[in-house]
């Protein structure tokens, strides 16, 4: 595309939708959307977000050849819609570990989000191809790849790949209402009747180790907790939040075995938009339990934490 021609409302449409699509993928899930300051920062009970950017960077030049370091530097950069930061930070944790396809789709995503007037940059393109490469069930990848369709004016090849990747979606999945919505609003921008394959669509069957089974039974706070919460005076809120996210983390310190417990914790920091956070959990989690790291990063990965 020819970035000096701008966007089209169509596309800035599009873009739009991609950002909703991925808020469950990156961690602006509903609390963020129960908020009038939706691309603020989530807050934090201990330092303001300064302090954590600044511990962060502190991270990464103390262990500058730690993925993980860039990795929850780019997710704090891409909370604070430091767009064109998170892109620099994601560079440097792909470049030392080009194996994953998280990594590659979360750098695409910065990129297209850095970009002021072309909605599908080449690098962006660049980095979604290098994830799917890696991994072609990479729901970030595939996403941004039929919104290539789009903006390029093929819109039923969008659709079509759009419904493919809802196939493939797993019940729960903190993407899928945004992926229908989605389908929904471009079929409605383009004149394409999609409400009859929607109705047709079921989500695919949860596999035996996938998220929701695991994380469902344990106790602390869940969607429906944070929603209750979004309905009480911001103090109260807060207090009610950090004292069920405090109360899980207390757990994890006395058994820092409880991969269920990490799985739930992963959750609990994308629900709250704390996708750095979540990174440190997984980073944490796997460190803690060796040999349970593969399941910790499929769950983590269908979390959408970055770098997963």
């Amino acid at each position: 595309m020819n970035d000096s021609k701008g966007m089209t409302a169509s596309n800035k449409a599009i873009l739009v939708a991609a950002f909703l699509l991925l808020a469950g993928a990156i961690g602006f899930a509903a609390w963020r959307d129960a908020s009038s300051t939706p691309n603020a920062p989530a807050e934090s009970p201990d330092a303001p977000p300064s302090d954590q950017l600044a511990a962060l960077e502190a991270r990464t030049r103390s262990e500058p050849g730690s993925a993980d370091a860039w990795t929850a530097l780019g997710a704090a950069r891409f909370d604070l819609s430091d767009f064109t930061g998170a892109t620099a930070a994601y560079e440097k944790a792909v470049a030392i570990s080009p194996q994953s396809s998280g990594l590659w789709s979360a750098l695409g995503e910065a990129r297209v989000m850095a970009s002021e007037r072309d909605p599908m940059p080449a690098a962006a393109l660049t980095a979604f191809e290098k994830a799917i490469a890696l991994d072609a069930k990479d729901p970030r990848a595939r996403y941004f790849l039929a919104v290539k369709k789009d903006v390029g004016g093929d819109h039923k090849g969008a659709i079509d790949d759009w419904f493919a990747l809802l196939a493939d979606t797993p019940q729960g999945a903190p993407w899928e209402a945004d992926l229908r919505r989605t389908i929904e609003q471009v079929g409605k921008i383009h004149s394409i009747d999609v409400a009859d394959r929607l109705a047709r669509t079921q989500a695919r069957p949860l596999a035996a180790d996938e998220m929701p089974v695991a994380a469902r039974a344990i106790p602390g706070p869940s969607r429906a907790d944070m929603e209750a919460a979004s309905q009480l005076p911001k103090g109260q809120q807060d207090a009610m939040i950090q004292g069920m996210v405090d109360g899980l983390e207390a757990k994890l310190k006395a058994n820092p075995g409880d991969v269920d417990r990490w799985i739930m914790l992963m959750r609990s920091r994308m629900t709250l938009g704390e996708t750095a956070k979540a990174a440190q959990a997984l980073s944490d989690g796997m460190a803690a339990n060796p040999g349970a790291a593969t399941r910790l990063k499929a769950q983590a990965q269908l979390l959408g934490v970055p770098g997963a």
